[in-house]
């Protein structure tokens, strides 16, 4: 199988969901003129003109809410955020207009629209530019939430975000766009809602997803050297959250442990963490034990950096204690 950029992949699944429905259009700072801040649009303003490869002034909100307003009139808007920490300035069209308008116009208007970008942190960038937002925009109903972690995946789970007729928050990683990985030449669909099980194990659960998905393979890889077989799920969708695969697993395993960028209260880990204890609570041998980021703004110096970020050695440890070979 041909293996591509994972940048290339999200511009595959766009072009082809262009090229299929005429009422598809990108819109979003330089993702015309300049091919896109990080070339995800490559070529496209070539292929599509400037009808459907948009420019924007730096305004997310304006132009967050001219991509609502038009897919509330009948096309399907996909919304490109230069990183999520911008998409802040764009959060009242986002949770009060488009997740919010299904259920105030009673069934009436559909918001079918795709808002993608950079999430999380991305070197030292620091505070106001490292934040990971899966828990915040997963907390509000109306909201599907997809964060995703290879070239296969993306392509497959856009051009599904692409077709949905609910608004999508597609979270994406600056530090991923460069990243090679297998992906088919002929059209796949992946569905919105459904985990993957990356690396089959039986002695514990590792749940994770985005690119803190490379800390968990990379502690599965550690922990394989000493004899202990990690089973590693990626969510790849955080809202809806696909609970069988997470309790599947932990019925095989007894123990799970999550890692994420989140900052620790009230992040997408605390809500796996408290359905799996309440739904699967017998199957359990240890205390469910999570990761997440520290609980603070990024700092930039690079010492700083590393202390605030999941890492695998940490990983190892946890998974150690929720086995009991090491306090």
């Amino acid at each position: 199988m041909r293996q591509i950029q994972f940048r290339q992949a999200l511009r595959e699944a766009m072009v082809e969901e262009m090229r299929r429905d005429e009422t598809i259009f990108l819109m979003g700072e330089e993702v015309a003129e300049y091919n896109g801040a990080y070339k995800v649009s490559q070529g496209m303003l070539e292929e599509f003109g400037p009808r459907r490869v948009i420019d924007t002034p730096i305004s997310e909100l304006g132009f967050a809410a001219i991509g609502v307003g038009a897919a509330q009139n009948g096309l399907r808007p996909i919304i490109e955020f230069m990183t999520w920490n911008f998409a802040l300035l764009a959060l009242d069209q986002i949770l009060n207009n488009a997740a919010k308008m299904l259920a105030m116009s009673g069934g009436q208007i559909g918001c079918p629209i795709v808002f993608r970008g950079p999430n999380g942190s991305a070197g030292q960038l620091a505070a106001q530019h490292s934040q990971a937002f899966e828990a915040m925009y997963a907390h509000m109903p109306g909201l599907k939430v997809i964060s995703v972690s290879t070239p296969y995946d993306a392509k497959g789970l856009l051009k599904s975000a692409i077709r949905d007729d609910d608004p999508v928050i597609f979270m994406e990683s600056e530090l991923m766009y460069g990243d090679v990985g297998e992906v088919p030449e002929e059209e796949y669909l992946i569905p919105i809602g459904k985990a993957d099980v990356k690396r089959a194990g039986k002695d514990v659960t590792i749940v994770s997803y985005n690119k803190t998905m490379k800390v968990a393979l990379g502690a599965a890889e550690e922990l394989a050297k000493e004899g202990i077989e990690a089973e590693v799920i990626d969510l790849r969708t955080i809202r809806p959250l696909d609970w069988q695969t997470i309790g599947d697993s932990v019925k095989k395993t007894n123990r799970l442990v999550i890692v994420e960028e989140q900052w620790p209260f009230a992040s997408v880990g605390a809500e796996i963490a408290y359905r799996i204890q309440k739904e699967y609570f017998d199957y359990l041998d240890a205390p469910i034990r999570r990761l997440a980021s520290a609980d603070t703004p990024m700092h930039y110096a690079p010492t700083l950096v590393k202390a605030y970020l999941p890492s695998i050695e940490r990983t190892v440890k946890l998974v150690k204690e929720v086995m009991y070979l090491k306090k």
